[in-house]
């Protein structure tokens, strides 16, 4: 990951910057954008590691960027939530993956985020240090290295190989696979919005970042 965009303000000050997403004030918002922020802004996603809500009542990240298009906003966060707080797929896998989409993607806002989250889970920082570098660290499981071959198969975009997709059923079956797939496809989106917005992570996380 590269140092190109500005590192935006401590989020002890409580701020946020939307890049090319203007910020939209939460007094200001229509009746679909209304309810949008609403959900967002509950527990257990404001519970987390990461910056949600600013001080002045702004959305973070990606979150700006869904009150724009609220319907599409309203499904994507729904979508966003069933994989965070619903899947079946362990904690620590969820955030591995994760991770790697943002290492893979060069998405410092994802990485920002997700490498707290992955730390809060059980993912120690020689682990996300490897994530940072493309590597897989021997202290993952089988299931844990058959999850991250699949997600970065995805990601490559050639198809999914026999091997890959048997290591990754003998661990997973056909519903942690359909969940990780999905999983990826999420990150990926959100990635894109980022990219697409420049939007610059609130800092830099305490931990590695790839690059």
């Amino acid at each position: 990951m590269s140092d190109q965009h500005p590192v935006d303000q401590d989020p002890a000050r409580g701020r946020v910057v939307g890049g090319r997403f203007p910020l939209l004030d939460p007094t200001q918002l229509d009746a679909a954008q209304q309810s949008l922020y609403d959900t967002i802004t509950r527990p257990p996603r404001t519970d987390g590691p990461f910056l949600v809500v600013d001080d002045d009542g702004h959305l973070a990240g990606p979150f700006n960027a869904m009150l724009h298009a609220p319907a599409i906003g309203e499904a994507l966060q729904s979508l966003g939530s069933s994989l965070r707080f619903g899947g079946h797929l362990p904690a620590r896998t969820r955030e591995l993956v994760v991770c790697t989409v943002a290492t893979i993607l060069s998405s410092d806002y994802e990485w920002y985020a997700h490498s707290r989250v992955a730390l809060e889970v059980g993912v120690d920082e020689d682990e996300l240090d490897a994530l940072a570098r493309g590597e897989i660290r021997p202290s993952l499981s089988s299931a844990e290295a058959a999850a991250l071959d699949l997600a970065t198969a995805l990601l490559a975009g050639r198809g999914v190989d026999d091997a890959v997709h048997a290591s990754a059923h003998s661990h997973l079956g056909h519903a942690g696979i359909t969940e990780l797939t999905v999983l990826v496809g999420y990150y990926q989106t959100l990635a894109g919005l980022l990219a697409v917005g420049d939007v610059p992570a609130p800092s830099r996380p305490p931990d590695a970042t790839p690059g």
